[in-house]
């Protein structure tokens, strides 16, 4: 019996769960919040409800580790650092390289950090964090697992752009995707709730969140995402503006006056999406509640459903049909109305939802109608139990 953390390394925040192995109980789960900013707020959720917070200065991701180890040990979650037996990082840029997750060594955490320029605010944190860990636990091993490695499976001609065939070959410019641990995982699922080997099914997986990207599923692999080179591309989401004539970005920084290239792509990632159409919120059901009185609320909910439905269809073509669509992430788990308006713009393929059935939050369920022809599947999804799992199977 042994236990494995899963830890996951953004720009300025460093979450993680404790699980135990191989039962896969969850010990505790956690959060220090603005990093580097001031203030960091560390949360730690234990035992029967019980919960730690403290707000207090991190100035980086090695003093946030060395926190939430120390913390782990106050709080009497683990007697001793010994009790750790692996640890799994969430790492979002594996590139072309990473095809699978890994057993980080030298070789291994150089690429990691060569990769940088595809994630700069992600990859420097995640690397930073492999190596406090190798520091603090250096008997214990650590497993990189990429949110590009599932989709690395997909054929050329879904993921290279219409340019120059000379960037790909220098820059490496195609699309590379996100979210692979998320779509990866509610696709097992869904082969286990429909009783059928995932390598017979033609799924089509939602992760609709802040974030949002939805992945066509083929033969058990990815075989075409809506994100693209970065998280920026394919559907419209809470703050991004999704898919765009690049034309227009050209445009506007002209109308605006925008001399850094970086601020323009600022605004497309953090100002545009719902919270840039509405002029409102950012928050679906913020706009769910107003849209009646406010047509930019009404209009931002339509754009997002309209930009969903238009990927579920190039994704039926591109599949030559589809068994199943899945239902994840925090929109997809628990908007109960996006799921049924969405699913009610594609009864022609086969695709019903029952309202009754649909009318639940973040249970694994199916929610088809009777008739239906293709499933529609709820399955709230499990990154870091995804992250547990490779570091059991990489280390056994």
């Amino acid at each position: 019996m042994g236990k494995t953390l899963a830890v996951n390394a953004g720009s300025s925040t460093l979450k993680f769960k404790l699980f135990e192995v191989p039962s896969e109980k969850v010990l505790t789960s956690g959060a220090i919040e603005r990093i580097g900013l001031g203030d960091s707020l560390v949360s730690i959720k234990y035992g029967d409800g019980k919960k730690y917070e403290n707000t207090q200065d991190v100035k980086d991701h090695e003093e946030a580790i060395h926190i939430m180890l120390d913390q782990l040990l106050s709080l009497k979650i683990i007697a001793s650092y010994d009790e750790i037996t692996g640890v799994g990082h969430r790492v979002v840029a594996g590139g072309e390289f990473f095809t699978d997750s890994v057993l980080v060594d030298a070789d291994a955490l150089k690429k990691i950090e060569d990769l940088s320029e595809y994630a700069p605010l992600h990859n420097p944190a995640e690397a930073m964090g492999i190596r406090t860990f190798q520091k603090i636990l250096p008997n214990v091993p650590n497993v990189a697992v990429f949110d590009t490695s599932f989709h690395t499976s997909m054929p050329q001609v879904n993921y290279m752009y219409g340019i120059p065939y000379e960037y790909y070959e220098k820059f490496g410019a195609r699309k590379y995707g996100a979210h692979g641990t998320s779509h990866r995982y509610v696709a097992g699922r869904a082969a286990a709730m429909l009783n059928k080997p995932l390598e017979d099914l033609k799924l089509i997986t939602l992760h609709i969140g802040a974030g949002a990207s939805i992945t066509a599923i083929k033969d058990g692999k990815s075989y075409d995402t809506s994100m693209g080179f970065t998280p920026l591309a394919g559907i419209m989401m809470a703050t991004r503006s999704g898919d765009i004539d690049a034309s227009l970005v050209t445009f506007l920084m002209e109308k605006l006056n925008i001399k850094d290239p970086n601020d323009m792509i600022d605004i497309l990632n953090k100002k545009s999406g719902l919270v840039g159409v509405s002029e409102y919120s950012a928050d679906m059901r913020d706009l769910e509640k107003v849209q009646d009185k406010n047509p930019k609320a009404h209009l931002a909910r339509d754009m997002y459903i309209n930009r969903i439905v238009r990927y579920i269809g190039q994704y039926i073509a591109e599949l030559g049909g589809v068994d199943a669509i899945v239902f994840t992430a925090g929109v997809g788990e628990n908007d109960i109305p996006i799921r049924q308006e969405v699913t009610d713009k594609l009864s022609y393929f086969g695709i019903g939802v029952d309202p009754e059935k649909n009318n639940i939050r973040g249970v694994e369920r199916d929610l088809s109608t009777a008739d239906a022809t293709v499933k529609t599947l709820l399955i709230p999804t499990n990154e870091e139990l995804m992250i547990v799992r490779d570091v059991e199977r990489l280390t056994k």
